[in-house]
């Protein structure tokens, strides 16, 4: 177990920082990534393992973690439930292939894929800054839930707004609907949230659960579908008696995938 204390100089305006990454090469990556890109963040320290990671939060109380997912003596996780609490901001490092990955953009938790892109590192750090703490706890539960299950079958996904944070079973959700750089989420409870987050991003979260871009404005989850209705160009009719309209170019599309039911 080592860990290392930067603790030096006092500037108290930067965003004090510690990374914890099993491979001596990640953290001198990161470390130099965050000179070059990051001016807000203040490097305090680094730890190479779970214990380490531990000892130098409860020391250095850093206002933001990099975190390695897998380490030798155990994961990221283990280490974030050894926390009495969790008053920092964490961005994990992963190296997970895709269904993990979506498991991270399910929880609305900021990861970074190894090998770190600077730009990417940049947009996390951003965010971290204004990151609401009392939601991660919960977050991190989802995730954690979310990684055990494989990304087809049933999962929730984190969906946050100004003024709440809202779990939703993803085959609770009928359709989302775009409007401008906004997309309301529509559930079988009648709900209609509305985040700030396009229409792409939920296609491309979303298209491997069974929902399908019927429209330009409109996603739609295919295990809703009540009925086609072939005029006026086609509208799709949910369970919940939602008519959503179906753009010429995915009419054929859209029979054919009818015909092989």
């Amino acid at each position: 177990m080592t860990f290392t204390n930067f603790e030096g100089t006092n500037q108290e305006t930067m965003l004090r920082t510690v990374i914890i990454d099993d491979e001596a090469h990640a953290r001198e990556t990161l470390a130099r990534l965050l000179a070059l890109h990051c001016p807000q963040v203040r490097l305090v320290g680094e730890a190479d393992c779970v214990a380490g990671g531990l000892k130098i939060i409860r020391e250095l109380h850093p206002q933001l973690v990099l975190l390695d997912v897998k380490m030798d003596d155990g994961t990221g996780f283990d280490l974030l439930r050894l926390c009495s609490t969790i008053d920092f901001k964490v961005i994990f490092i992963t190296a997970y292939e895709k269904y993990a990955i979506q498991a991270f953009r399910f929880a609305a938790v900021d990861f970074l894929l190894k090998p770190v892109n600077p730009e990417e590192l940049m947009e996390a750090v951003n965010h971290a800054e204004i990151l609401i703490h009392e939601h991660f706890t919960t977050q991190l539960q989802v995730l954690e839930e979310n990684m055990r299950t494989d990304i087809r079958q049933k999962k929730k996904i984190v969906l946050k707004t100004i003024d709440n944070i809202h779990l939703v079973e993803i085959q609770h959700i009928t359709h989302c609907e775009s409007e401008g750089c906004y997309t309301f989420i529509h559930t079988i409870k009648g709900e209609k949230i509305m985040i700030s987050r396009t229409l792409r991003e939920f296609d491309d979260l979303l298209g491997e659960s069974g929902f399908y871009r019927v429209h330009k404005s409109f996603l739609i989850n295919l295990s809703h579908i009540s009925r086609f209705e072939k005029q006026e160009g086609g509208y799709i009719i949910l369970g919940n008696d939602a008519r959503i309209p179906v753009s010429s170019r995915k009419r054929e599309e859209l029979l054919g995938m009818f015909e092989k039911l």
